[in-house]
């Protein structure tokens, strides 16, 4: 894959740069494709209509993160915490930015475990705050 294929969609670098911080040392670049591997295994564990739960593989993610669409312009709070022997890096962090299609801010936690293999992700587990999601994405009530 050429780098124009590893770019970060715009708007979403706070989130990338947060997370390959709390994975430097780890993995043996700073972009987030490049470090996962192609054949990664990628688990939301929270539960959002319409929102899948699990994606396998790298492209198949990229291409699903392609229509992510909070605007985010920060982020923050990272904590690392690693298990080396399950070869695992747990960040907590939180992001914050715009929903654009309500105009709605977000601010959102998150707790990501990222499993590796020869330096790679080769699993990753995340958890947030499902009800900043669902606030952030509902169209105001009309009275």
């Amino acid at each position: 894959m050429s780098s124009e294929q590893f770019a970060y969609k715009p708007g979403t670098e706070a989130f990338f740069n947060i997370v390959m911080e709390g994975l430097k040392g780890e993995v043996d670049t700073d972009n987030y494709w490049e470090a996962v591997d192609e054949n990664a295994v990628f688990e939301f564990m929270y539960n959002i209509p319409g929102f899948t739960n699990k994606i396998e593989g790298r492209q198949a993610y990229m291409d699903w993160f392609a229509g992510y669409s909070a605007v985010l312009d920060s982020a923050d709070g990272l904590r690392v915490y690693k298990d080396a022997d399950k070869h695992a890096v747990i960040l907590e962090y939180a992001v914050h930015g715009v929903v654009p299609s309500t105009g709605k801010k977000y601010d959102n936690n998150f707790c990501s475990i990222a499993i590796l293999k020869n330096r790679k992700i080769v699993h990753w587990y995340d958890y947030m705050d499902t009800m900043a999601v669902m606030l952030s994405n509902k169209p105001e009530d009309k009275k």
